[in-house]
């Protein structure tokens, strides 16, 4: 059974991030955030933690062992931050108007653009 997601549990790590690798057998790989699993605290990196798969041939696939990406968890990767570059921990500004923005730790940048509404 997951737990409900909490203002601690949220993860800060987004789709279409970029992250590094900090710990495990893909340590120091960069890559894209393919995808976010909430609940179970693990992401699909672009490129990293590359698992073999053994397909079964059908009417829509020829089979064979194809390659895709494995799920890590948010703890093993840092997001780079897009103005520094650098690898960083991520905290979050409240502007005048509610809004909630990711900054970068190191530069104190916005890691992403404020929607204007």
């Amino acid at each position: 059974m997951s737990t409900p997601i909490t203002a601690e549990a949220k993860p800060r790590i987004r789709k279409g991030d970029t992250v590094t690798v900090i710990s495990g057998r893909a340590k120091g790989r960069q890559g894209k955030v393919l995808s976010v699993n909430r609940f179970s605290r693990r992401i699909i990196v672009e490129k990293v933690n590359l698992i073999k798969r053994h397909v079964r041939p059908s009417r829509e696939s020829k089979g064979g062992i194809i390659e895709k990406e494995g799920p890590i968890h948010i703890s093993n990767v840092m997001l780079v931050c897009p103005e520094c570059g650098k690898p960083t921990r991520v905290a979050i500004r409240v502007l005048e108007s509610g809004q909630r923005l990711r900054v970068c730790k190191r530069c104190h940048e916005a890691v992403e653009k404020a929607k204007t509404a």
